[in-house]
């Protein structure tokens, strides 16, 4: 079953006709994997662009500011970020508002801070797999940027690695808790049936995002009368 939310959070301001989609990747995770939902955005009609960044032993400024350098000068564009790839995007629109970005989907993204990432920060050892981005995936997106629709899509299918280490209450994809994925002024949120990286490959997942992207909102899931998708 998959379940939407209607977020709470002002009006959206009028946006450009965006047509060109910047994708994010998360830790551990190369460019590469981006390339199936790269392909099904393609499909619906969206020009593509993966960025790159070194999620461990680059800093969080370095990667920051390629997404910044990659959004710069070009024309509207939304952005789609799985897990720290979120965070990044976020991060980068919070410390340059003027970029052209339009909408962004998170895809289990720990907005509010990422309970794994705490577990392991307690020991020097565990810490490394996080690469110098633990600080951040240990805090979350403060606050989300103004003036940009942001669109979470969690994921509730409890397979990965974050579950031997870290205790979770409530549904979670693995690594993140669908909790963590929730903070104030998201223009949306849906659950699906997708693992944390089962959330790159989920053909349900492509098709929220897509809706997302092109309407600011999550359609009505048929299988769950009476939940809202969006506002």
């Amino acid at each position: 079953m998959l379940r939407a939310e209607t977020a709470k959070g002002g009006p959206g301001r009028a946006l450009p006709t965006a047509t060109r989609v910047l994708l994010v990747h998360g830790l551990w995770m190369p460019p590469l994997a981006m390339r199936r939902l790269a392909s099904r955005l393609g499909a619906a009609g969206y020009g593509t662009d993966i960025v790159g960044y070194r999620s461990i032993v680059g800093s969080t400024d370095s990667a920051v500011r390629r997404v910044r350098e990659r959004l710069r000068d070009g024309p509207a564009t939304h952005v789609v970020g799985h897990s720290l790839g979120g965070l990044m995007a976020l991060e980068a629109l919070r410390s340059e508002p003027t970029l052209p970005v339009t909408r962004v989907v998170c895809l289990g993204t720990p907005l509010c801070g990422s309970g794994v990432a705490k577990t392991l920060s307690r020991h020097a050892l565990t810490t490394l797999y996080l690469g110098r981005s633990a600080a951040l995936l240990r805090a979350g997106c403060v606050a989300l940027p103004e003036g940009v629709e942001v669109g979470m899509i969690a994921g509730r299918r409890p397979r990965g690695l974050g579950a031997l280490v870290a205790r979770f209450d409530g549904a979670h994809d693995g690594t993140v808790s669908v909790d963590e994925t929730r903070v104030p002024g998201l223009a949306g949120h849906v659950v699906v049936d997708a693992s944390h990286s089962g959330l790159l490959f989920s053909a349900e997942a492509a098709r929220q995002a897509i809706a997302f992207l092109e309407q600011g909102r999550f359609p009505r899931s048929p299988g769950c009368p009476g939940e809202a998708a969006t506002r």
